[in-house]
């Protein structure tokens, strides 16, 4: 092995990247060396790309970037004896101390001193990367890569719609990039009744009607609680998932949301959002959910037990493949919209 790889670096604190060749890293005594396989582009990675406040905020640099991944193991540290060189892996990417009341509690995936995998430590978009070895999760060696690298995003779709009954209730998704795509073939797998999905892009609409949303609403053109009401009897829905974080969406996505209805929240607002919080949410005597990455460790179970059944296809959301070496051509392609999901593949 040599003694640096290629990798996509966080350099400067502006936009763009550099794909530099850097120290292949070493596994500490309670860490795993994995040779990474396939890696794909979060949506956190374009603000990393473009260099927005959030980034500003958040992001360590320099650092290789990228946190959805999965590889084959290539060498473990003395004390791991829970995975070994050969398994085929993914990993949780937030790091927790495990001693804090929320980590305690089982609540670790807020955990106040998580390091994040790809933004404040060193990620995946590289042909090596390293995790603890508690952070690692085992793949079926017959789950190809690229679907393997889609777990990460997945948990964030399957917490969203398992944090309340599914089964039976209509659900829309308002915001239909990759985790809301997976979020519809998520509710559909789940038993969700009635499933519409919501956006601006009508390429993203389209592909939704492919991951198996009954209706879509373009809400550019028509207003949104008119047509949730409209498509429910005009009792509205009764799961909302909020993956967009658009103002005008978490407001008319609430608008059409039936009373007593639950709301899962993802989607990050850019900066804050007025609500009426009287009419659209208390006397509704609506539940909100607030939604982070994935329940440690149980979303991912629930994310391998979906993938293993065979009731969810994840593969036509891949719609673009690339070497790490094209990733500008790769990032400006997220940034247009018109994709599902883009794939690096690693050598």
């Amino acid at each position: 092995m040599g003694a640096t790889m290629q990798a996509l670096v966080k350099e400067n604190r502006a936009s763009g990247l550099s794909l530099k060749q850097v120290p292949i890293p070493t596994a500490g005594p309670d860490e795993v060396l994995i040779k990474v396989r396939s890696s794909s582009i979060c949506g956190t990675d374009l603000h990393i790309y473009k260099w927005d406040a959030w980034a500003e905020s958040a992001v360590a640099t320099p650092n290789v970037i990228g946190h959805e991944f999965a590889g084959i193991v290539e060498a473990v540290g003395e004390n791991v004896s829970s995975v070994k060189p050969g398994d085929h892996v993914s990993a949780e990417g937030h790091v927790v101390c495990g001693v804090c009341r929320a980590c305690r509690s089982g609540n670790a995936h807020v955990c106040p001193h998580t390091r994040s995998f790809g933004i404040t430590i060193p990620g995946c978009f590289a042909e090596y990367a390293v995790v603890p070895a508690s952070n690692i999760v085992l793949n079926d060696p017959s789950l190809p890569f690229e679907l393997a690298c889609l777990q990460d995003p997945l948990g964030n779709a399957v917490q969203s719609v398992l944090a309340g009954e599914i089964s039976g209730k209509s659900a829309a998704v308002v915001g239909a990039g990759p985790i809301g795509l997976m979020a519809v073939a998520v509710a559909k797998a789940c038993g969700a009744s009635q499933v519409i999905a919501a956006d601006i892009n009508d390429f993203r609409l389209h592909m939704a009607k492919t991951m198996g949303a009954d209706h879509v609403v373009n809400s550019r053109t028509e207003s949104l609680a008119d047509q949730l009401k409209a498509l429910t009897g005009g009792d509205g829905v009764e799961v909302l998932l909020e993956m967009s974080g658009h103002p005008d969406a978490i407001r008319q996505g609430l608008e059409g949301t039936a009373n007593a209805g639950r709301v899962s929240l993802l989607g990050i607002p850019a900066s804050g959002v007025e609500l009426d919080l009287a009419r659209n949410i208390i006397f509704k005597g609506l539940r909100l959910d607030g939604i982070t990455g994935r329940r440690m460790y149980t979303t991912w179970y629930q994310v391998k037990g979906l993938l293993e059944s065979g009731r969810l296809d994840l593969s036509p959301l891949i719609t673009h493949r690339f070497r790490l070496e094209q990733y500008e051509e790769a990032f400006e392609l997220v940034r247009s919209g018109n994709c599902g999901k883009v794939i690096f593949m690693h050598a």
